[in-house]
């Protein structure tokens, strides 16, 4: 089969050039969670703390909603063709979209125009990143040996963490040379000229990526999306399996940083370094958890993580509120995320091996794209809404709900290392450059 005979050099490369386009998506759209703190009051004027990170994380929101459009039609466009011509495409996007918010003047300049002009950015980016999810876990996955494939698709999370982990270091940096006025004014929008100026970066690695074997080789549906449902099965699997994973991934990273402010009384400059030293150490636990899943099976690890996840939420949390150390937090955060690296390590190769290579991108991007915009996108507003009504632990338990949801997938489906589509297609699949039904 055409690409599977790469040396392990060519397959390096092509695994880092996939991956490093992946850290600027994940950069970029997690630079606007990072700085919100800062840029809320311009866009969004109000005397009320809470209120002002409430409007800013809407948009957070409806930028989600925009990932499940961005999954169909770059996932769409990734099994007609190629993978490597939609993440070249998609990171276009992302640098439009950054570029706009870095330009975007204030409520004092324009008004109501200024949230609408965040709003139509978070939009822009929400498609790229709705795309690049799908198309990313697959070319990795493709891309990866069977024997470490777990392994090597565990880079697309550690990419995607060490993208947020870049936009905490540049808040970290800025907020030692800038002073709170100042990146409440205007330094909050150097990480987004430097979001831009990394997209063209990225375009340019895209550029030179090879294609997988796994499509090189297939034959390409004329329409993906009506041969995608023909597996509606592996749909459902992904969605439920992604649910609580999602939402308990979004809550201990993103809308952690703002928890250590708002709830348990952190200054802005410790929330940001206790979000980032946890960050480093899950970052960390990725590649290993990949690996381990390489030798015991994913479903294992799915397991631990639904299982974890269930009875240790809600005391993680209530401790977290009342944590008053930087150690104890950053303790409490990190024990959460190895809990968390249960599913985030191998959700992509899972959902990979689940679909036969001409509706894998799109089989993988659209249902989780659709499942994080409801759960793992509305994740901040949730727990504000229940913040602002005085009952802040029923996020708590909201997230356990979603995590017992996926439990009961995981406990119900197969070890996909077992029985991986990647490696039945490349035994069965037939090679054909052209489009089915052309010529």
């Amino acid at each position: 089969m055409p690409g599977t005979d790469i040396t392990p050099r060519q397959r390096l490369r092509a695994i880092f050039g996939g991956s490093v386009g992946n850290l600027v998506e994940w950069y970029d759209w997690y630079t606007y969670a990072a700085f919100s703190l800062y840029f809320a009051p311009v866009f969004f004027p109000a005397d009320d703390l809470t209120a002002q990170l409430l409007n800013a994380a809407a948009i957070f929101a409806v930028g989600f909603l925009m990932r499940p459009l961005g999954g169909l039609l770059f996932g769409w466009y990734a099994d007609r063709y190629g993978r490597k011509a939609a993440l070249t495409r998609s990171v276009v996007l992302m640098c439009f979209g950054s570029l706009l918010i870095a330009l975007a003047p204030g409520h004092a300049q324009i008004g109501w125009m200024a949230p609408v002009l965040l709003l139509i950015a978070r939009l822009i980016q929400g498609l790229s990143v709705g795309g690049e999810y799908g198309t990313s876990a697959t070319y990795l996955s493709e891309m990866a040996t069977r024997a470490h494939r777990g392994f090597w698709s565990s880079f697309q999370y550690v990419t995607l963490i060490l993208g947020q982990l870049s936009a905490l270091a540049v808040l970290l940096a800025l907020q030692q040379v800038l002073t709170t006025a100042q990146l409440e004014a205007w330094g909050w929008r150097i990480p987004f000229v430097i979001g831009a100026a990394l997209a063209v970066v990225a375009l340019w690695l895209r550029r030179n990526l090879a294609e997988t074997g796994s499509f090189e080789a297939a034959a390409r549906p004329r329409n993906p999306v009506s041969e995608l449902l023909k597996h509606p099965r592996e749909l459902a699997t992904v969605v439920g399996l992604t649910m609580g994973g999602t939402l308990a991934f979004y809550t201990y990273t993103t809308y952690m940083q703002k928890f250590l402010v708002n709830t348990a009384g952190f200054g802005k400059g410790a929330a940001t370094s206790i979000s980032a030293a946890a960050l480093g150490v899950f970052l960390c636990l990725q590649p290993l958890m990949g690996a381990l899943s390489d030798r015991i099976g994913r479903r294992p690890l799915l397991l631990a993580f639904g299982i974890g996840g269930m009875l240790m939420t809600v005391p993680l949390m209530h401790a977290l509120a009342t944590t008053q150390t930087w150690l104890g937090a950053f303790a409490l955060i990190t024990f959460a995320l190895v809990i968390v690296s249960g599913y985030t390590s191998i959700n992509a190769v899972v959902k990979a091996e689940l679909f036969p290579v001409q509706v894998r991108a799109l089989g993988v991007g659209l249902p989780y794209a659709l499942t994080v915009s409801i759960f793992g996108g509305t994740a901040e507003y949730v727990a504000l809404w229940f913040k602002g009504r005085g009952m802040e632990s029923g996020f708590y338990w909201y997230v356990v709900a979603c995590i017992g949801v996926s439990l009961v997938t995981y406990w119900r489906m197969g070890d996909t290392r077992a029985t991986s589509r990647i490696d039945a297609d490349e035994r069965s699949v037939v090679p054909s450059p052209r489009v089915q039904g052309e010529g």
